[in-house]
């Protein structure tokens, strides 16, 4: 098993980032306790995709936070990313897998009960259990899990664990003591006036609610 920290993962939104610099945002954030950065990009083209995952590759390796890419494996191999993340519509993960080689890692998220138990046949390297609450960065999403269905996850999946979807001061700790390894934040680092200061309070958080 490769050795991973979910506990504070950031998932970058460049439209939620009000027209400041990403990679700026995404080292502000890491300087404050990001452990995991997962960069999501939906509306570029290919090329400026693998260039900013290329920044952000330079900017996370002295720091030794992996770099995980959003559904594409080109954009992990061509940027020599840390690993990749895959939904339920997304490529197969065993055909990931093959493409990638098992030194990458590879996370799948779940939304429902049902695909817990499928992620228990596959080796991937976590989960996402998505959404644990609805939230407004992503509308097309399956019955949020609420926290009862998180501890639930938590009794069948063999897996480590990241809590998605409406994770942020409020609602960080009890997704942790509920059993979640680590809380995936989008808004409340990427739209935070202050990124570094914004990581670091949630990592406080996710800290406290472990001990």
């Amino acid at each position: 098993m490769k050795k991973i920290d979910l506990s504070l993962y950031l998932v970058t939104d460049r439209p939620l980032s009000e027209g400041r610099n990403m990679p700026w945002i995404v080292e502000e954030a890491v300087k404050g306790g990001v452990t995991m950065v997962q960069l999501r990009e939906k509306d570029c083209s290919t090329r400026e995709f693998i260039e900013l995952a290329v920044v952000l590759k330079q900017k996370l390796d002295p720091f030794r936070i992996p770099l995980i890419i959003n559904d594409r494996v080109d954009v992990v191999l061509a940027a020599d990313a840390d690993g990749l993340h895959i939904g339920q519509s997304d490529m197969p993960y065993k055909m990931a897998r093959k493409l990638l080689g098992n030194d990458k890692i590879i996370g799948l998220s779940v939304e429902n009960m049902e695909q817990v138990h499928e992620a228990n046949l596959l080796d991937v390297d976590y989960i996402g259990i998505s959404p644990v609450y609805g939230t407004p960065t992503k509308t097309d999403t399956a019955q949020p899990f609420g926290l009862g269905g998180v501890k639930t996850v938590m009794t069948i999946t063999k897996h480590p664990t990241v809590a998605i979807g409406g994770m942020n001061k409020s609602t960080a700790a009890d997704v942790i003591k509920a059993g979640a390894d680590g809380i995936a934040v989008v808004s409340a680092i990427v739209a935070a006036d202050e990124p570094q200061f914004a990581a670091r309070e949630l990592m406080n958080i996710v800290s406290n609610a472990k001990h």
